[in-house]
């Protein structure tokens, strides 16, 4: 379940970090820093496929392992009709106040054309496909189809590397590389939601995975815990997007060089991180049908072995980042001083990977099991009270470097919360007072 999802994630990263690596190329950080401005608009958008997509695949697991496969399909329709509603209201928002988003979230005369530009492609344009594609992906994997679901995601990715260099170099005039880079991401983006449609309509006789409410709309309990477990999911991505707004917001009072290099360790750092979101994503159906089904011990083992793995992950990604930051962000541009204020940006960032993982890793468990109100209160915690906080503390005591450092700072009060919040859980479970 783990590791198609996790060579997936690993080239959604890939060609993530691609648009900025080509951007590169052009030495123009105006342009880096522009497309590193969508970032957190873009991914409040995919925080869309968590509310449909991990709210209703958390839900199927859970239901199969009930063995209640009719109730499955009517969620499978609703998760996906549900995608597609709230991200057009989404992408509609985004362009009628376009300009206004943009200037908000730091943009300047240098950048305002490049965000807008490349918004406009993967929002506007291409909001609908890359949800949708995002959200049938977590279905495929909740009912067990991890492999198709990485596969699409992985084809998607890998056009999206290829068509880059076509559209910024070749096939668009020279000053139009962001513009190019946003035609390649939407075309990859609306490829990979056509291979999901294909593969669920191919699949359908075999799953629970449906696309019309021909049968009707799940019961009111289960409409209710797709919003349950998916509300939080999403919550818990758009507060971690308003803290990539309040960095580059922060940034930007510290020149656009400094906000061009946050833009490339921010997303750098991600590479750890998707791991183990994969290890997650393969570990959630799994504790989610166990859990539903009664089987202890078998999910017990499931959340230790992925908790062990990605911590594992999380420390070889400190190592590697401190010993080649310099190399690692002069892949993507050449400017010294971007280089320098990088690789310091970078060395700091990456500590707080092992903390990362586990507070995310504790959210992912509890939508397993189901109890959202549990993962939205570690989410809100996590990045209302303490990461967000942390960053305007710190930079109003240490300037540019305590932004850097409040990760770090926030995540070890938020594992000691998440540690503490889990085992009370645990101790329920085990005495048997909650399993059902």
């Amino acid at each position: 379940m783990a590791l198609p999802t996790i060579i997936s994630q690993l080239i959604v990263l890939v060609y993530n970090m691609a648009d900025t690596f080509y951007l590169g190329r052009t030495n123009n950080s105006f342009m880096v820093a522009g497309v590193s401005l969508i970032l957190p608009v873009f991914n409040i958008c995919l925080s869309l496929a968590g509310l449909a997509g991990i709210g209703g695949g958390a839900l199927i697991s859970r239901l199969l392992g009930a063995g209640d496969a009719k109730e499955a399909e009517k969620v499978s329709a609703f998760s996906i009709s549900l995608a597609i509603a709230t991200t057009a209201v989404f992408s509609v928002g985004m362009l009628l106040f376009m300009d206004p988003i943009l200037r908000l979230l730091g943009a300047s005369g240098n950048t305002l054309t490049y965000a807008a530009q490349y918004s406009f492609c993967v929002i506007v344009l291409g909001g609908i496909p890359t949800v949708l594609s995002n959200v049938m992906a977590n279905l495929l994997r909740s009912v067990g189809e991890a492999r198709k679901a990485g596969f699409g995601i992985a084809m998607g990715g890998i056009l999206n590397i290829i068509l880059d260099p076509l559209f910024m170099f070749v096939l668009f005039p020279r000053g139009y590389e962001v513009l190019g880079v946003g035609v390649a991401t939407l075309i990859s983006n609306c490829c990979a939601c056509a291979f999901f449609i294909m593969t669920i309509l191919r699949e359908q006789a075999d799953t629970v995975l449906r696309f019309r409410l021909s049968n009707g709309l799940p019961r009111t309990e289960n409409v209710r815990s797709v919003f349950t477990v998916g509300i939080p999911s999403s919550i818990a991505t758009l507060l971690f997007d308003i803290d990539y707004i309040v960095i580059d917001k922060l940034m930007s009072g510290y020149g656009d060089i400094a906000l061009a290099a946050v833009g490339i360790v921010l997303k750098v750092e991600r590479l750890p991180l998707n791991v183990g979101i994969g290890i997650c994503q393969g570990m959630m159906p799994l504790v989610a049908y166990n859990y539903s089904s009664g089987d202890r011990k078998r999910m017990f083992k499931v959340i230790r072995f992925s908790l062990i793995t990605g911590l594992i992950v999380g420390a070889l990604s400190v190592a590697m980042y401190e010993v080649f930051a310099g190399d690692i962000i002069h892949l993507f541009i050449a400017d010294p001083e971007t280089v320098r204020l990088g690789t310091d940006f970078l060395r700091i960032r990456c500590l707080a990977t092992p903390l990362m993982f586990m507070s995310f890793f504790t959210v992912y468990t509890f939508q397993g099991f189901g109890r959202g109100e549990r993962s939205l209160f570690l989410g809100i915690m996590r990045w209302a009270v303490f990461n967000i906080p942390m960053l305007f503390i710190l930079n109003h005591f240490f300037g540019m470097y305590g932004i850097v450092w409040s990760q770090v700072t926030a995540d070890i009060l938020t594992v000691a919360l998440s540690a503490f919040v889990y085992f009370s859980f645990r101790r329920k479970l085990v005495d048997g007072g909650e399993l059902r």
